[in-house]
């Protein structure tokens, strides 16, 4: 992220501010998570409002529809959702349960797209929400697909524990990933959240490279994620050659 210390750092530091979850946050809430002194956030609040990046509500702030515009206009992240989007239909009509599509950023995979019926089951997934890669079926097909010093930070470093099956291990997640490249799909069983379980594959663009990962997921209870993995390959290769076709 920019440097804190220049105005367009203590922006970013605001705009992060706000969480996947947050409807609204207070002046104090906010200032809390920035550590800015009370002026100088009073004072963005007040630009960005201007810009219309955040909007004003008598019970505190929140992120502005301008973003989502201006968010919207990113090339690659349009592109993706664009063509993905009948597929990701097609396969939550064969399932009925929760379908993502994830991008990765650094150590993280973002959540860009997600379809869910009256009954999804609980999940820690949010629109625009980030979840650890190593933690997620899609953070493993993209952590398997990821360039060698990616893998090699995360396996190096401290693998959070997120549930009480979360890989916390290297050397289970390594195994773990060298099967996501031979099997093409990647699984999670209440890895993330108690619960839930999900299968994933890659989508790749030219030159095999994968660019992101589409999954299913459901409740342990009545969703078994191995009876849908022909499902899911058949989505993202689907999602794969629409991409390639429109580059």
């Amino acid at each position: 992220m920019t440097a804190p210390n220049t105005l367009l750092g203590k922006v970013m530091l605001v705009l992060h501010a706000f969480g996947a979850d947050d409807e609204q946050v207070g002046f104090a809430e906010l200032q809390q998570r920035t550590d800015l002194p009370k002026a100088t956030l009073h004072r963005l609040l007040g630009d960005l409002a201007d810009a219309r990046l955040i909007d004003r509500d008598p019970g505190g702030y929140r992120l502005g529809g301008h973003l989502f515009e201006l968010g919207m206009r990113a090339s690659v992240e349009r592109k993706l959702i664009e063509v993905a989007t009948p597929f990701l239909e097609d396969l939550y009509e064969r399932t009925h349960e929760t379908v993502h599509l994830g991008i990765r950023d650094g150590h993280e995979v973002v959540y860009v797209a997600k379809l869910a019926g009256h009954q999804q089951a609980a999940s820690p997934s949010r629109l625009g929400g980030r979840l650890p890669l190593h933690a997620t079926a899609i953070g493993k097909v993209l952590l398997a697909h990821a360039p060698p010093e990616v893998q090699n930070e995360i396996l190096s470093g401290k693998l959070e524990r997120r549930a009480a099956r979360t890989l916390v291990t290297p050397g289970a997640l390594t195994r773990q990933l060298v099967q996501v490249v031979e099997t093409g799909v990647a699984y999670e069983f209440e890895e993330s959240q108690v619960g839930l379980v999900c299968v994933a594959g890659p989508i790749r663009s030219h030159g095999s490279r994968v660019v992101a990962a589409v999954s299913v997921a459901g409740p342990v209870t009545r969703f078994h994620p191995q009876t849908h993995a022909a499902s899911v390959r058949a989505a993202a290769a689907g999602i794969s050659e629409a991409l390639k076709s429109r580059q």
